[in-house]
């Protein structure tokens, strides 16, 4: 089935090239439950009793309508203050997983939820991901894609902040041969606050397109978006970041920024940054840019007895790691930045 996928929220021209991805995607419908997952926590409220509103964005209706009618797997988190892990593990008889994760933001929670393949065949993932953070809440929420390089993955985030919330988001986009992110928050609160930082790492033919939108409504609320990336081979990424000031969110800031290393000529970058307003009293900034690896720091690193490879290694990951740091789990730290060293060899 050929699809338009991950829509701007506003269309730009066609020369461009981003308003959308279209892809040829054989999408599973009545998959058999999803039976490899673990789940780690002491405390909070795990149930299956979810009723998902129709996204505002999302990657699509096709995408969404299979998300939301034919799930093999829903998980309703209802937080307590402790940490939080989920993994999902594609095995040879758990290829594919059609989610819905509801966070409910009661209290101050760290989420990790992660996707990894144990198998060398195609794997297919669809979720949604929704979450609501309630006053004062401060959630911490680490997103880890490892599927392997055949793989499928497209998820859809939507969040809502309330007032004094702090919602930290960090992705973590290492697999798949095709990878589809939307990332959507409705900052409703006063002083609410969403922190979104990424990291994607692509080579061969993989594709990567992230569609990032935070529409800001509260007074002195907050959204900045920090994407940092590498692509090597004929790896093609689109960028897509919009920050829409609404009537009302006085004194509000946004700041978003996309960096992206091109470790290859064939590689392909394209980014749009998009600041929208209808607020006065109100700043916004952003930024992309995309570059090889500096001559002068390969030449100094290099001096100093690594090999080119090593040297790029250390370039990639000190570009990565103020990202991978804010993961608080240190075994899951260490796999990331391994799967970074695996990925450049």
């Amino acid at each position: 089935m050929n699809v338009k996928l991950n829509e701007t929220p506003v269309r730009t021209s066609r020369n461009f090239k981003i308003n959308n991805i279209k892809l040829d995607v054989k999408i599973p419908e009545n998959s058999k439950e999803f039976k490899n997952i673990t789940i780690t926590k002491n405390k909070s409220k795990i149930s299956e009793n979810i009723n998902l509103k129709p996204l505002k964005f999302g990657n699509g209706k096709i995408l969404e309508e299979n998300a939301k009618n034919n799930p093999n797997n829903k998980i309703k988190i209802e937080t307590e203050k402790e940490d939080i892990k989920i993994d999902y593990i594609f095995d040879n008889k758990n290829l594919e997983l059609i989610n819905q994760i509801e966070i409910i933001g009661n209290k101050d929670a760290n989420i990790i939820i992660e996707y990894k393949s144990e198998t060398d065949k195609k794997c297919f993932h669809n979720g949604i991901i929704k979450t609501i953070a309630k006053e004062n809440c401060k959630l911490n929420i680490v997103i880890i894609n490892l599927l392997n390089n055949k793989s499928l993955n497209f998820e859809a985030i939507e969040n809502e902040l309330y007032d004094n919330s702090k919602v930290k988001y960090t992705i973590i986009d290492l697999g798949s041969q095709t990878s589809v992110s939307n990332y959507y928050s409705n900052i409703l609160g006063e002083n609410a606050v969403n922190d979104l930082k990424t990291i994607y790492l692509g080579k061969e033919n993989e594709i990567k397109d992230l569609n990032y939108i935070a529409e800001l409504r509260g007074e002195k609320s907050n959204i900045d978006i920090d994407v940092q990336g590498v692509l090597d081979g004929n790896c093609k990424k689109n960028f897509k970041g919009t920050i829409d000031f609404k009537k009302g969110c006085k004194k509000a800031t946004g700041n978003e920024n996309e960096f992206c290393l091109l470790l290859s000529e064939k590689a392909s970058s394209i980014a749009l940054p998009m600041l929208l307003c209808s607020e006065d009293d109100v700043e916004g900034n952003h930024s992309t840019a995309s570059g090889k690896v500096d001559n002068k720091s390969l030449f100094y690193i290099m001096s100093r007895g690594l090999s080119y490879k090593e040297a790029v290694k250390l370039i990639v990951k000190s570009n990565f790691n103020k990202i991978i740091e804010r993961i608080k789990n240190e075994e899951v730290k260490q796999n990331v930045l391994n799967e970074v060293d695996k990925k450049l060899d």
